[in-house]
């Protein structure tokens, strides 16, 4: 099994840099497996973000989540490590990445991982 690159994600300028705004990014069907049992694990990401001089681009964003179908990681590796990968590409003003989780054996979980620039 292949660890998730961050090389797939894309940007673009931002075509606001003068103005703070936020964007948020919803993805209902983010899918990973549980390290321990290897069963998928299904999950809705939120990311929201005031971008500075980059934007996320949305297909390669989805190429890019597409990768950890096939990767075990914990719910709490996953959330950190593609907050992670988007701020390093993006070196957002902020960014918060928010994972939803939907319940196993009764339990929901949810990870929110945040980013703000010094």
């Amino acid at each position: 099994m292949t660890a998730p690159s961050r090389d797939t994600l894309e940007t673009f300028e931002n075509p606001c840099p003068g103005r703070d705004y936020e964007i948020e990014t919803v993805c209902p069907e983010f899918t990973s497996l549980c390290p321990k049992t290897g069963q998928p694990d299904f999950g809705t990401l939120t990311i929201t973000y005031v971008p500075d001089g980059k934007c996320f681009e949305l297909k390669s964003l989805k190429i890019y989540l597409q990768q950890y179908r096939n990767h075990g990681a914990f719910y709490e590796r996953v959330t950190n490590e593609i907050l992670d990968d988007l701020v390093a590409v993006t070196e957002p003003k902020w960014m918060v990445l928010h994972a939803a989780f939907t319940p196993r054996g009764g339990i929901r979980t949810n990870v929110k991982a945040e980013y703000r620039k010094a």
